[in-house]
């Protein structure tokens, strides 16, 4: 495979994850126009970089951190360096919200009219009880937690404001983003950004489709054109939460296609979990190696 002339400190800055780049996106073009092109049409074996929600927010020093996403970033960043030309593309998904939606504070009230901190869990019986009150769309609201519990789905739980819409923390990681650009410009393919999380109404840890979608028309495409891959790896933020549930959507939906399932990589050493899902989220992975052969390595061992 062709690799890529320019060292890695040449296109990004490693020590700058997570703050605000000073290197700008033209600079880094100008650069990638240097190099000789590696056009991933001609790739026999298509390879498939799905990066999950690689955003400021959720880097250490974000407004809702993810222990490790320095070092998950750096990781990530290294290996599409070394493996520039193995990689056929990269699909970037960017959690997104505005002020009132149903998990941030603004969207429920105490008996004290006062709003939940963030992380506080809202179910059915504190509904029920007058605990917590739903600000508006009361009926829905109602339904959804109820829904969640039904199914057995992750309990609602307030999570401070994050990745709001034309902010900062809404943005990609500046340093992928340059190395994903770059990466584009070489192998001569779109790096595309899937925006998920903007309905009021549901959160969307998955990238396919909201946790609550009744009345909801879903896309497919994205998941159709994952089969057209043969491979697919996936990095990201947060492993217990938006990588699980983009992962779990896609083996949903290819559950009895096992050359698809089989194919799919985690990045171990580019996600980490929220803290405190860490052994529930271990469990699940087991799980999911067992019955649909999904494979977990580190990046450092992946040469493509």
């Amino acid at each position: 495979m062709g690799t890529l002339k320019r060292v890695i400190d040449d296109i990004v800055d490693l020590r700058a994850i997570g703050g605000r780049s000073d290197i700008h996106p033209d600079e880094v073009l100008q650069k990638a126009s240097y190099e000789d092109k590696i056009p991933s049409s001609k790739d026999e074996k298509r390879v498939l970089l799905l990066a999950i929600d690689v955003q400021n927010d959720f880097m250490e020093n974000g407004s809702l951190p993810v222990k490790g996403s320095h070092a998950d970033v750096q990781n990530l960043i290294k290996f599409i360096h070394s493996n520039a030309g193995g990689i056929s593309k990269i699909i970037a998904s960017m959690d997104t919200h505005t002020y009132y939606q149903i998990f941030h504070p603004s969207w429920w009230i105490g008996k004290d009219k006062q709003h939940p901190e963030p992380f506080t869990p809202i179910r059915l019986e504190d509904i029920e009880n007058g605990t917590w009150m739903p600000v508006k769309y009361e009926k829905h609201s109602r339904k959804y937690v109820e829904y969640l519990e039904r199914n057995a789905k992750k309990t609602l739980v307030i999570w401070p404001y994050h990745c709001l819409l034309g902010t900062f923390g809404n943005s990609l990681e500046g340093q992928f983003a340059n190395m994903a650009y770059y990466h584009s410009a070489v192998r001569d393919t779109d790096f595309e950004i899937v925006v998920k999380g903007t309905s009021p109404l549901s959160e969307m840890y998955g990238i396919f489709k909201p946790e609550y979608d009744e009345g909801v028309e879903i896309s497919t495409g994205l998941l159709d054109r994952l089969s057209d891959f043969d491979m697919i790896l996936i990095a990201g933020e947060a492993k217990s939460h938006c990588v699980l549930e983009s992962l779990l959507q896609i083996l949903e939906y290819y559950k009895d296609d096992k050359p698809v399932t089989e194919n799919i990589y985690i990045l171990e050493d580019c996600t980490s979990s929220i803290e405190g899902f860490e052994d529930e989220t271990e469990k699940v992975f087991l799980g999911l190696e067992k019955d649909y052969g999904i494979k977990r390595v580190n990046s450092t061992d992946l040469k493509l």
